[in-house]
């Protein structure tokens, strides 16, 4: 009941419009509201209406205090999605943006904005005169009220379609993109580039029409390539080769760590660039453009081979990268071996490894965690599967970390603690994108060659990705590879003969079961287990399956059944309709 009588008070105070008295009850309101993320269903009329009030008070000439306190209460007030509809007008949006020196001035866009809301032209002169006050970054309560106004912005966003839609009719991105120009300017302060940045991430996540805009007609890679250049405070000794200015020729391992200020701004801008280019892995890009995600690709690499203060944020900040490698073209990740051999890198046929290797030890941090794999770990999978796909290097690289040549015949190949083995496990996973994207990366490490998979994975493991590829019959997929060397070790030589093909492994003779059967009963027995299978399938317990010609698995029809059953050495004839086959 106290906090009912306070709102009221507050509210009593506002409705004087004198600035003094506002001021003083909105500083109190503000310190005893500034914690609360929860409000109660009665007081939301009131709440409502100090957001009215407020909002008047910012479309009128006040004090830098009194404009401060104003958009602390808005913020407050912002974050109820139930009291919002005092802010997602055009009006008051408007105002926001202004404070928040994001607003863009043209004709259109105040038309509309005066058509939506009715505005007078005396409100549009006392706004353009704030602003003109707020824009200026001289002083440090002008950056607080511009800090506050965004977080109310941010709020509104996040929580309101509406104001979602209104953002986008004030072209707000426009606005923030010509601040986020100022990358390399000192006078801006962290909270103002890091709410700029979040302010961006929100609208580009939540608007298609606004994401592509960033993307194209702003420039999108190049202005936020340039944001993650200034934050990360890079140089480049070659066009494709990035370095810390002022720790040029110095280790990875050796540079100091990045500050929490700046990995805090670098996730926000990786993950507004993760917005803009999701689908450019899917399209073709132009010289131009490729040249732009190749400069993006090496600052990339920087983010992976830099390091931040503290496990959880280090992983974050690499977690951020890794999405983003995986949205470039697959042509531009070449970008990754470019940097010179240098003392203490990973050399593999005269190629820097280092960000390779980091992305594998990465991907089996994920992997051995086990929490989430599908949202976890297939982003850096996959990234290393295309990368070792199109690039000799990197799959020779990969493929002598993980698939080195076989000595271990004795154990399955699901079996240990080796890379190898955990992928192998990842191959019966019960999630199929984790399943199909573990045997993807292996296979890719086999050259595509059947016999290869089979011989480091096991049949078993390996059919359901060659029955999804028709290779159930051998042979190998259509990817164009490198002849490489013999890798067969003496110890695999010596009991080739003797493993069985299915579990990849030699296991102790069994004895034969159909040992001193004649031909008859041979026959018999095996009568009776088409017999089996038959009644099984009629009574839709199981639906057995057969290889068809093509390598790929095909129901088996009852009068398949039936042939088998009374001619067991029936070859089906292949279906004339090869789509449906596909489908089954």
């Amino acid at each position: 009941m106290a906090m009912k009588m306070d709102l009221n008070v507050t509210i009593e105070q506002m409705e004087t419009g004198e600035q003094d008295a506002a001021l003083t009850a909105l500083q109190s309101y503000n310190k005893e509201m500034n914690q609360c993320f929860t409000f109660s269903a009665e007081e939301e009329q009131d709440r409502e209406r100090l957001g009215e009030l407020v909002l008047g008070f910012l479309n009128r000439e006040l004090q830098p205090s009194c404009q401060l306190a104003c958009l602390e209460t808005v913020r407050i007030l912002s974050r109820d999605k139930n009291c919002l509809n005092p802010f997602i007008s055009h009006s008051a949006m408007s105002t926001l943006a202004r404070y928040a020196g994001i607003a863009v001035e043209s004709s259109a866009i105040s038309e509309c904005t005066q058509q939506a809301e009715g505005q007078e032209e005396g409100e549009g002169g006392e706004e353009e005169e704030v602003i003109k006050e707020t824009s200026q970054p001289s002083e440090n309560a002008d950056q607080e009220v511009i800090a506050e106004a965004l977080k109310s912005i941010c709020n509104i966003l996040l929580h309101n379609h509406t104001g979602q839609v209104v953002a986008g009719d004030l072209q707000l991105i426009k606005g923030v993109a010509e601040r986020l120009k100022q990358s390399h300017d000192p006078t801006w302060n962290h909270e103002v580039r890091f709410f700029d940045l979040r302010l961006t991430f929100l609208l580009t996540a939540l608007r298609v029409d606004t994401r592509a805009q960033l993307a194209q007609e702003l420039h999108g890679i190049r202005l936020l390539g340039n944001q993650l250049d200034a934050t990360l405070g890079l140089c480049w000794p070659d066009s494709l080769e990035t370095a810390r200015a002022g720790f040029e020729g110095v280790p990875p391992e050796e540079m100091p760590l990045l500050s929490r200020d700046q990995t805090e701004l670098a996730m926000e801008s990786l993950k507004i660039l993760f917005n803009i280019t999701f689908d450019t892995a899917k399209r073709k890009v132009d010289e131009e453009e490729a040249a732009e995600y190749r400069h993006l690709g090496a600052i990339l690499r920087h983010c992976l081979m830099s390091q931040a203060d503290g496990e959880e944020r280090i992983e974050e900040f690499h977690s951020h990268t890794v999405n983003l490698l995986g949205n470039l073209p697959l042509t531009c990740l070449d970008v990754l071996l470019m940097p010179k051999v240098q003392h203490g890198s990973i050399e593999y046929m005269g190629v820097n490894m280092d960000a390779v290797n980091m992305l594998m030890g990465f991907m089996e941090k994920r992997l051995d965690r086990g929490h989430k794999l599908k949202e976890t770990l297939l982003p850096s999978l996959n990234l290393l599967t295309e990368s070792a796909r199109i690039h000799r290097e990197t799959r020779k690289f990969l493929r002598s970390k993980v698939l080195p040549p076989l000595r271990d015949v004795i154990n399955k190949p699901e079996v240990g603690g080796a890379l190898r083995n955990k992928l192998v496990r990842l191959m019966t996973h019960i999630d199929t994108d984790v399943k199909d994207c573990a045997a993807e990366f292996l296979f890719v490490l086999c050259k595509e060659s059947v016999s290869r998979f089979i011989k480091y994975t096991g049949y078993g493991n390996a059919a359901g990705l060659l029955a999804a590829r028709g290779l159930l019959r051998g042979g190998r997929d259509s990817g164009i590879y490198s002849e490489d060397e013999d890798s067969e070790t003496e110890e695999y030589r010596e009991a080739k003969a003797h493993i069985n093909p299915i579990t990849g492994v030699v296991e102790e003779e069994q004895p034969d079961p159909m040992e001193g059967m004649t031909e008859e009963q041979k026959e018999y027995e095996a009568m009776k287990l088409v017999r089996m299978f038959e009644k099984l399938s009629r009574n839709n317990m199981i639906q057995p399956m057969q290889l068809g010609m093509d390598g790929k698995m095909r129901e088996m029809t009852p009068g398949d059944l039936h042939n088998h059953t009374n001619n067991p050495l029936f070859q089906p004839e292949e279906p004339t309709n090869s789509g449906s086959e596909d489908e089954s």
